[in-house]
Parts: structure tokens; sequence; C-alpha cells
């Protein structure tokens, strides 16, 4: 439950460095990148220096978007290096202030779980269900991991499905069930001294896993811009050129969708959408010694706002709204 954790062929150090380099430049968008930042660093071992990040985001004087989540990445990798009791102080703060977003709970809650604590995290994520879902209605999709990890410890566990766990089914859409998936033999088999179960295993995880991993081997993902209709009428009335590239706004929501759904369908993952705003491109192109009114920039425009983490995963989850901003569902507007 990471924000953007990096797959393993890249060199993280480098792109750590890369992302704070970033961060320095664009400090607006400084917490998201440096949270990516101290992830590549966790991956590439250097603990210390990912604590130092978020350490550094913590106690920034500027108002932070999602302190629960960086102390609860921070107990996660303290544990992991010998600093149990702090890990487990800053753990047992998280849960007393009871946050509303799924994300610090799932990572504490993950965190016990992988230190053998199964009791504990199964109270951790079904504290966070009671307080975050809604009887009544569909679980939004942040919550999904919170009912997906409960399923899991309970299935580690041994104990009978109750309401949640049937819940958790009935989310779960992937070819492999989540009973399966959840199997403790399957889990213990990862740990076996056996090499033929090991190497049946392994051989499973890499084709379900396949596809995915191959969409997280960029660091970021490949993103189509989006201008809002008040940013695009400003746009084309600054820079009248540039209403070849955009004939209506309509015509333009209909292109990202069919852009995205024809990369979809040619096998490319890790797919995203990037809005863009006048200010914020007239500054790109300054940077870029060219003018706004150069169609060139367009896509280079949205590979940078893309880097500093400013795309939203497509397709939206199931139930999400859609990604224009309409406030409808996507389903029932440009997924239909």
């Amino acid at each position: 439950m990471r924000p953007d954790t990096p797959a393993e062929n890249v060199d993280h150090t480098a792109e750590a460095a890369r992302l704070e380099r970033t961060a320095g430049l664009y400090p607006e968008d400084a917490e998201a990148l440096l949270l990516r930042a101290a992830a590549h660093l966790e991956l590439s071992g250097d603990r210390p220096a990912a604590t130092a990040l978020y350490d550094r985001l913590l106690s920034a004087s500027d108002g932070l978007e999602n302190p629960a989540l960086i102390r609860a990445l921070k107990a996660s990798n303290l544990w992991e290096y010998d600093h149990e009791a702090e890990a487990r102080a800053i753990i047992d703060g998280i849960r007393l202030t009871a946050p509303r977003d799924p994300a610090p709970w799932v990572i504490v809650a993950e965190s016990l779980e992988s230190h053998d604590e199964l009791e504990a995290a199964e109270e951790t994520f079904t504290e966070a269900a009671r307080l975050l879902l809604t009887d009544g209605q569909e679980p939004p999709a942040s919550t999904h991991p919170l009912l997906y990890g409960r399923h899991r410890v309970r299935r580690m566990r041994g104990l009978p499905h109750d309401a949640w766990d049937t819940l958790a089914d009935t989310l779960h859409t992937a070819p492999v069930p989540l009973d399966e998936l959840h199997d403790p033999k399957r889990v213990w088999s990862l740990g076996s001294d056996n090499p033929a179960e090991l190497a049946a295993e392994i051989s499973r995880l890499r084709a379900e896993l396949g596809a995915y991993r191959e969409a997280l081997s960029r660091p970021f993902p490949v993103a189509v811009l989006h201008w809002p209709a008040p940013e695009l009428a400003e746009l084309l009335s600054a820079y009248p050129p540039l209403s070849s590239e955009y004939p209506s706004h309509e015509t333009h929501l209909a292109t990202i969708e069919s852009s995205l759904r024809e990369l979809s369908s040619s096998g490319t993952g890790n797919l995203g959408i990037v809005t863009g705003t006048v200010p914020s491109y007239e500054a790109f192109a300054a940077s870029e010694g060219s003018s706004p009114d150069d169609t060139t920039l367009l896509p280079q425009y949205a590979t940078t706002l893309a880097a500093r983490g400013r795309a939203v995963a497509w397709p939206p989850q199931r139930g999400a709204e859609c990604w224009c901003g309409a406030g409808e569902v996507y389903g029932e507007c440009h997924g239909a």
C-alpha cells in the first residue's frame, strides 16, 4: 500500500536522488515526491536515509497533506532495521488518532503482519474497517486493501469467513480468488526449504503478476494530458495555434479516453492522466525556452507532470468518479 512503490529493475539510489532534486524544483509537489524517494531508498537498503526523509517531511513548517501516512511509513521502515520500540510507539499513536485515510491503517497492519503479529494485524484491519466502512454502501476503492488485508490475516489464522470476508471476495475481481491467493499453505511455501515447492510457487506468482511487474518497471506512468474546460478555454484564447490540437472540449475528452484505450489494448500498462493549468504550462514553456503555442511541448509537459507525481491512474477503480471531472461514475461516463 505504499505510494507509487518502485519496481525492482530501477537504480533506486539514483531515482531517489532524482526525485529529491525534482522536489526542490517543485515545492508544491514535495510531499509526494519525497515519499517516492523514501520508498526507493528503502528498496536500495538505505533505511536510515529513508527515515531521514520521513523526518524531514514531518518537521516541515508547511502543512502536510497526509501526516499519518508519513508516520506509518516511517514506523514500517524503522521496524525493518531493528528500531522496533520506536516503530511500535508510532503505530500505537496512529491507532489512537484514528485517521480517516485507509492507507496508514493498511501500512501499520501489514507491518504487524510481516512480523508475525497476526492477531494485532487483524485487530488493526478490523478497527479501520469499523471506522471507515458504512453499512449499506459499496466501499470506496481506497478501502479495498483494508478488506483484502483483513481477509488474508484471518485466512492465515484459520478463522471462518464473516460478512466482511464475503464482501472482500465480492470486490476482488482478479482471476485468482482470495481464498486461493491467501491460502496459508501457499503463503508458507514461499518460506519452504523444499526447492520444488519454491519453484512451483514462484512460477505461479510470475504468471499472476507478470503484467503488473512490467507496468511498474517505469518510474512514472505513461500519461495523457487533460485540460478542464475553463483551462482549455483560457489556453486557446491565449494561444490560438493550439486550436488545431483541441477543436473542442468534448473532442478533447473523447480523444483522451480513446488514446488510453488504444494504449491499453496494445499492452501498455501503468497508464495515467495529468491535468494541466495554463500558468503551469506557461512556466514549463519558459523553462524550455520555447513558446506555449508550440504543439510539440504538450506531450513533454504531460511527461513532466507525470514525473512530478501528478498522474492519476487510468482506468479509475470500479465505482469511482470519471477522470473528466463531471462528477459521474466512470462506468456511466467516459467508461461506458
